[in-house]
């Protein structure tokens, strides 16, 4: 596993690499550490850029120092250009399986920048993403919170997570949110007890879906519960909300891959959890199985 952690050059980088280096990562597992560094405030202090260039360099270094103890390969770079732009072309490059973006609880300037940043690379990156956020609580095992819609992307998650080592005590909860019966205007009315009659099927897909999420995770061994949490607002608002209420330490969510306008006109569940969410929040982006049986049908021909 390749993971690609973008970092911004400061003192206080060494907490987001200590929070990735505290948890277990598959054997064979490396690192790299970025850092963008926009050179456009040096376009007339060539000496002054060279000087921040080799700053973030030491401090990357710095902090590389926590995952090399673990014993893990580690590189550092540092790259000139635009953050948003860049970031996606070097995890592209490096063929990296999951990039991290770092999130500290900072002014509201750098997390306007961070909003901006990990917006940008949710949408470009062609890998999965997590936006980290160090846990204040330093026990054993982690609060792994789960979102599953049925679908094969949430599927998709739900094996990838099943697949890989996590801390010994850690928890997952899966939840699927019921999706709510809403008659429209333009459609004939309905009687009670049919919008009761669809609502309680609505409940029951969610469960079943919820239900075969925790078993693909407790087939690998790992501690899972459901819920099935009924909506009172978008389903992004409502997965904050339960990671709040259940003091959630990651979320977890699969990516439908929605790119361009589309993506921008329906908005992303994915997105929105990622940059409100008040722990760390990976979304997994992978193709679904029937893409991949396309793909590969595609290359025999």
């Amino acid at each position: 596993m390749k993971v690609l952690i973008v970092l911004e050059a400061t003192p206080s980088c060494g907490e987001i690499v200590a929070e990735m280096a505290s948890r277990p990562w598959p054997a064979r597992t490396s690192f790299v550490l970025l850092h963008v560094l926009d050179p456009y405030p040096f376009a007339k202090a060539p000496i002054s850029l060279q000087r921040a260039k080799a700053d973030a360099e030491m401090q990357l270094k710095k902090a590389a120092t926590r995952l090399c103890s673990e014993g893990w390969s580690t590189d550092q770079r540092v790259v000139l250009g635009r953050a948003r732009q860049t970031i996606g072309k070097v995890a592209a490059a490096l063929k990296a399986d999951l990039v991290v973006v770092g999130s500290h609880n900072a002014g509201a300037w750098t997390r306007l920048a961070l909003g901006s940043t990990a917006r940008s690379v949710l949408r470009q990156v062609p890998c999965s993403v997590e936006i980290v956020r160090p846990r204040e609580r330093k026990v054993i095992g982690m609060r792994i919170l789960m979102a599953t819609d049925g679908s094969e992307c949430s599927t998709a998650a739900l094996r990838g997570v099943a697949r890989r080592p996590w801390p010994k005590g850690s928890i997952l909860r899966v939840i699927s949110i019921p999706e709510p019966f809403m008659p429209l205007s333009e459609f004939p009315r309905f009687e009670m007890k049919e919008i009761d009659k669809l609502n309680a099927e609505a409940i029951r897909d969610a469960r079943r879906y919820a239900d075969g999420g925790a078993e693909i995770l407790r087939r690998a061994g790992l501690e899972a519960e459901v819920d099935t949490p009924l909506p009172h607002e978008s389903d992004a608002r409502e997965i904050v909300k339960e990671a709040e209420r259940w003091h959630a330490e990651m979320i977890v969510l699969g990516s439908h891959g929605r790119r361009g306008f589309e993506r921008l006109t329906i908005g992303s569940v994915s997105e929105h959890v990622a940059l409100h969410a008040p722990c760390s929040v990976e979304v997994i982006r992978g193709l679904p199985s029937s893409n991949v049986r396309a793909k590969q049908a595609r290359k025999k021909e």
